[in-house]
């Protein structure tokens, strides 16, 4: 049993067990966590697909984490000929969740 839900924007595939990353969420590390924005329910072959949710679905979560850190992407820039070069990086802040359940 799979089901698509958008988490803070974003759409994930999501099973029961999974951990994933998403955008910063306000609950604290070890609160639960429910998602009711669920857009497809596949269960065993019977698939739900909602206009634009399946109503009465809801994705509840754990949070494992609340100060994860995304991989660092460098941000490179130069100007030819100036003598101009400039390095930034950035590490996005992320929440890291476990899936308990599709109901």
């Amino acid at each position: 049993m799979y089901a698509i839900v958008d988490i803070a924007g974003q759409q994930f595939k999501v099973e029961a067990g999974n951990e994933i990353f998403v955008q910063r969420l306000p609950q604290a590390k070890g609160e639960a966590v429910e998602f009711d924005k669920v857009l497809l329910v596949d269960n065993e072959g019977a698939v739900t697909v909602g206009t634009p949710y399946v109503k009465g679905a809801v994705v509840k979560a754990t949070v494992l984490a609340d100060d994860a850190r995304a991989d660092k992407v460098l941000v490179f820039k130069k100007i030819p000929h100036k003598g101009f070069q400039k390095c930034n990086g950035h590490r996005q802040k992320l929440t890291k969740i476990q899936i308990n359940e599709i109901a």
